[in-house]
């Protein structure tokens, strides 16, 4: 006797109306085994009540949007993201959280409720970028000492934070390769007489303009030559499908605090 296909996996979308949340959507609609069964906006926003795939309303209560799903995908802001998440560990919803810019405090409130439900956050979500992570780590491991570490960020003049989580993470995994702290070593200024560039430190700059939705170059330089990984994306939608591929991964996962690199495999769970 065969065995029943495992039902579609049921996603809620925060921020369902926004950039992003049209992204995710097109990938919940293109994929066979998962869909969108909520859907949340802002309160306030002109749209509340529109009927969207499925016959799913977009509601600005997040207890109404999560009551039928299993998984939030969520790339709002902290604020949201936090509000939201509350709800999803009262009601054991799993959680991808692709919000930039989270303060200390936040962070740690992120972490206290991924001790109640499955949670996956992560400031990008593509799986392009998370291979670059590695790549620098590697790269980093292999040249040795001698090579400075600079990382340089663009994205779209809209975005809200600088500089991104992205180039602090490639900031990071330059610092764990070394097996060093970011926190001694991160330079996110340079203005006036700095003096002579301080021997490891890495830095990381960001450019802000037009409607980018990101690129991140690691500059490893040494005497005489340097090696550049870059990562550019031309659109969206591989954001979207990473965010589901980890939304796939989280179903019938216990509560904890999940990263990218244990979705694809790249460290253990």
């Amino acid at each position: 006797m065969s065995e029943r296909p495992a039902a579609r996996l049921r996603v809620a979308v925060v921020g369902a109306l926004g950039r992003m949340g049209e992204c995710v959507r097109a990938a919940l609609a293109a994929s066979p085994d998962a869909e969108l069964a909520g859907a949340l906006e802002g309160a306030g926003h002109p749209q509340l009540g529109r009927s969207l795939d499925g016959g799913v309303v977009v509601s600005d209560d997040p207890k109404t949007a999560l009551a039928p799903v299993e998984v939030v995908i969520d790339f709002s802001t902290p604020a949201s993201t936090l509000r939201v998440l509350r709800v999803a560990a009262d009601l054991g919803v799993a959680y991808v959280a692709g919000a930039t810019g989270f303060d200390a405090a936040g962070r740690a409130e992120l972490e206290r409720l991924a001790g109640r439900t499955a949670v996956v956050a992560e400031p990008n979500f593509s799986v392009a970028v998370h291979a670059l992570l590695h790549l620098a780590g590697e790269a980093v491991r292999l040249l040795g000492p001698g090579y400075d570490a600079e990382i340089v960020e663009l994205h779209h003049g809209a975005k809200r934070d600088a500089p991104s989580g992205t180039a602090l993470r490639l900031a990071a995994a330059v610092a764990e390769a070394r097996g060093e702290k970011l926190d001694e070593l991160l330079v996110l200024a340079r203005q006036g007489d700095t003096g002579p560039r301080r021997a490891g430190s890495i830095g990381v700059m960001a450019l802000r303009g037009g409607d980018n939705p990101g690129e991140h170059t690691v500059l490893l330089v040494g005497r005489g030559e340097r090696l550049e990984l870059v990562h550019r994306a031309a659109t969206r939608d591989h954001f979207a499908a990473g965010a589901l591929r980890a939304a796939r991964w989280l179903r019938g996962r216990p509560p904890g605090l999940y990263s990218m690199e244990q979705v694809l495999g790249l460290r253990a769970v």
